[in-house]
């Protein structure tokens, strides 16, 4: 991970993409879950520090393709959270070529989406991101589920409850999350600002407070700036609860799960600690009142 610490300009960067590439064809029998995370999160890290042009797409998938084809896939869905975010802060004159370029390598018609408000936009490439996140994680099940628990479902939770659907949120996720709690090992849940757009004020708030605590923190370490499904799980199924109001019963459960999940996270894992005492105090709240 070294390699990614210095990655200011986009030579930089393809001598490292260079580097990771010929050693993966030198080290193939010996890549695991683990190294396929670590470049995922570092190609992530890089298109959110970077940004992206329509040459840089190109040299991208180019590069990634080469690297792990799996990885085309989460690069893809990335692209359009970056997209939307640049547009909900810059407006969307200026990435209208770049949503052409999209356009062709998605299928998508590109005459419709001349037509969109910004808003409309938006919400378009985020649910495009959050279709290509779930393939991109079945990916993961069928390579490597055999190893672990993994829930191809975290990022339609996470927009379901971003749009207000508590009810589908519950349904969807409350049968995975038995199953995480016992996990050996999960995916984890990048909190680069792409992804913030998918969730509340409270995470976001969080996330730029440990920025504000070590501005390069995510540059040390991508998993720095990372929660697990686990820990994703606990904060989403609490707002949920609270929010459908149900029983102190339920929300007892749920809490027990959560003392869980500060046990199975080390007391390094700030982040997840931090996320996790979100859901511990609206719980507490709600039942002492």
């Amino acid at each position: 991970m070294r390699l990614f610490d210095d990655i200011s300009t986009s030579e930089k960067l393809w001598t490292v993409t260079s580097a990771v590439v010929d050693w993966r064809r030198s080290n193939l029998p010996l890549l695991s879950w683990w190294g396929f995370e670590s470049r995922q999160l570092a190609a992530l890290l890089s298109i959110s520090k970077l940004s992206v042009s329509v040459r840089s797409y190109f040299a991208w998938i180019k590069e990634l393709t080469k690297l792990d084809s799996r990885l085309h896939v989460c690069f893809k869905s990335v692209v359009c959270l970056h997209v939307a975010r640049k547009i909900y802060i810059e407006g969307s004159a200026r990435w209208i070529q770049f949503l052409a370029v999209l356009c062709d390598d998605l299928d998508w018609n590109i005459s419709s989406l001349k037509t969109k408000k910004p808003s409309e936009l938006v919400e378009f490439l985020q649910k495009s991101a959050v279709e290509h996140l779930t393939t991109f994680r079945q990916l993961e099940v069928r390579d490597f589920g055999s190893e672990d628990k993994i829930v191809t479902t975290e990022f339609e939770a996470m927009y379901a409850f971003k749009r207000g659907d508590s009810a589908l949120f519950t349904v969807v996720y409350i049968e995975r999350l038995r199953m995480l709690l016992y996990a050996h090992r999960m995916p984890w849940v990048p909190l680069f600002p792409e992804f913030l757009q998918l969730l509340d004020d409270d995470i976001v708030s969080l996330s730029a407070l440990s920025l504000i605590a070590d501005p390069k923190c995510r540059d040390v370490d991508p998993r720095i700036a990372c929660i697990s499904q686990l820990t994703l799980s606990l904060y989403l199924m609490t707002r949920c609860q609270l929010k459908l109001r149900h029983p102190v019963t339920s929300l007892t459960q749920t809490l027990d799960c959560i003392e869980v999940a500060q046990r199975i996270h080390l007391l390094d894992s700030t982040l997840n600690q931090l996320t996790l005492k979100l859901p511990e105090q609206k719980i507490l709240t709600r039942i002492c009142i």
